[in-house]
């Protein structure tokens, strides 16, 4: 894993993606719908391309050229309908395959753990896309990673714990979640599972 591109990359978790792989010393390729909410800090340390997600030729662009693709799609807090998790993430998926991209770890949401009764009210609709967007990612036959993180805090690292087919726990740092979305692209034990996350207490 030497080259990565990250979707989402300007959101509370993408950003954090962002440090973990540049710390780590991948070139970063950070996708973003607008280059201004890339951070000072950050802008020399990548290779920012600008795009809709939606739009497909963008999305095959920013793939193009990289050995792992990370996606951190959010609608910072819209809990309204939408489709564009799980349509920007086909578009992501088929252009992996025309690009010969294999592994991509995925945000997705606890909530899917859950029944669906369980899902509160405000978040059906929201969890609706992200069960779209894990479906997508199921039928890929790519070496996905899908993590289901629990709450994201906005507190610093400290060790973490991942657990196959379970949430092992209700919060999981930013910058752990971050991490181990960069760090899962090379560790084969992931590949194809899904992956609860919580900070170990």
């Amino acid at each position: 894993m030497n080259k990565i591109v990250i979707f989402g990359s300007t959101g509370m978790t993408g950003l954090c993606a962002v440090e973990a792989a540049v710390k780590k010393g991948l070139n970063v390729r950070a996708f973003v719908r607008d280059p201004s909410k890339v951070p000072d800090n950050l802008k020399n340390s990548l290779e920012v391309v600008q795009g809709d997600v939606l739009n497909y030729n963008d999305v095959l662009n920013a793939i193009k050229g990289v050995d792992g693709v990370v996606v951190v799609l959010g609608t910072r807090n819209d809990l309204k309908p939408t489709t564009v998790l799980s349509e920007g993430m086909k578009n992501i998926l088929k252009a992996m395959k025309e690009a010969n991209v294999e592994v991509v770890s995925v945000c997705l949401s606890a909530f899917l753990f859950y029944d669906l009764e369980k899902v509160p009210p405000m978040f059906k609709d929201l969890n609706a896309d992200h069960q779209r967007q894990f479906d997508a990612l199921k039928e890929s036959n790519l070496k996905y990673i899908a993590i289901l993180p629990p709450h994201i805090a906005d507190q610093p690292g400290s060790d973490y714990e991942v657990k196959h087919d379970a949430s092992p726990g209700r919060a999981i740092s930013k910058y752990d979640l971050g991490r181990f979305l960069v760090d899962s692209l090379s560790q084969p034990e992931h590949y194809g599972k899904v992956c609860g996350i919580c900070t170990k207490h």
